[in-house]
């Protein structure tokens, strides 16, 4: 497994991690056992970047998954975690960049997780209400208490990064990037760069969308993406006429749809991981195989111009928002 930088302090990953919001019950039950599982074969197969969040399932459950799996292999872990989103009763989480709240967070996530620092903990979301240099100067302080080794930002603006990075350096900004969702590139992606500020891709196949599989009858009620307004409607219809294409290239290459899109995604430059999210070994698997697909210049070009931009808003009204602050 080859690995990547992960900004200029240091910190260094493999290319490909592994995305834990399903085992915290964000798209539906979680066979415990079977997740813990394929947090250690993740390992196993080189993945050491293990992305998780303290809002990810009641009471830090996706942090509990994780902190299982890497008993007595922490070492071989580069763990992520996010703060910044506080539960509602009810509803979606609410943003808060406060510096006590995010300061009063981590260490229950230390707990969880079964360490004593993590080696990049995320602003998850901007707080509109709370400067960002306040939040930034927070996850600092952390740094400074040895209970974080590096600070990352999610869904953060080009001017966000900026103002952040000034304030202590930021490893990596956190963002969703795949061939259907390419709208770092205009801004964001080529700020990171003049910073040397990596990009770590979540949602690189479209919460599953082109990995060609994923029909809404198949969701659990409680799966998160049958809110997703790309995947409703007119515009799941639509965006689905993008499937063909892309089966085409991948039968024609002799990879499967998501190991195409993910090796797109890896070509994109060195300073791009991509963080395909699963529960099961399987998936797991297929996915790390995407690093043995080698494109040409002319294939990457190619995917790029025949996949379009989904159509349809990337979260539903209440959360948009709370991206790209």
């Amino acid at each position: 497994m080859d690995n990547r930088r992960l900004g200029r302090g240091g910190l260094r990953a493999s290319a490909l991690g592994l995305g834990t919001m399903g085992m915290g019950g964000s798209y539906g039950p979680v066979d415990e056992a079977e997740a813990t599982a394929t947090v250690q074969r993740a390992l196993d197969l080189g993945v050491t970047l293990i992305d998780t969040a303290d809002f990810y399932g009641p009471d830090g459950a996706g942090e509990k998954v994780v902190g299982t799996a890497l008993a007595g292999r922490r070492d071989e872990a580069v763990i992520a975690s996010k703060t910044g989103m506080e539960a509602v009763a009810g509803g979606p989480p609410r943003v808060n960049g406060r510096p006590e709240f995010i300061k009063a967070r981590i260490d229950a996530s230390l707990t969880r997780l079964g360490t004593d620092r993590v080696d990049l903990y995320y602003l998850a979301r901007v707080d509109p209400d709370v400067p960002v240099e306040e939040s930034i100067g927070a996850l600092g302080e952390l740094v400074v208490a040895g209970k974080v080794g590096h600070i990352g930002l999610c869904e953060a603006s080009a001017t966000t990064v900026r103002r952040a990075h000034a304030v202590h350096p930021v490893a990596a900004v956190q963002t969703e990037y795949s061939l259907w969702e390419r709208h770092v590139e205009r801004e964001i992606l080529p700020t990171l760069r003049e910073l040397g500020v990596s990009l770590v891709a979540y949602r690189p196949l479209g919460s599953g969308f082109l990995s060609g599989d994923l029909t809404m009858d198949r969701l659990a009620m409680a799966d998160f993406r049958r809110n997703d307004p790309r995947l409703r409607g007119d515009n799941l219809y639509r965006n689905m006429t993008l499937l063909p294409v892309l089966y085409e290239l991948a039968e024609n290459k002799g990879v499967t749809p998501a190991q195409l899109a993910l090796a797109w995604l890896l070509a994109r430059g060195e300073d791009v991981i991509p963080i395909p999210g699963t529960k099961r070994r399987t998936y797991l698997q297929q996915n790390v195989a995407a690093l043995e697909v080698v494109l040409t210049p002319d294939e990457i070009q190619g995917l790029g111009d025949v996949i379009p931009a989904a159509l349809g808003e990337r979260y539903p009204a209440p959360l948009l928002s709370t991206i790209d602050v």
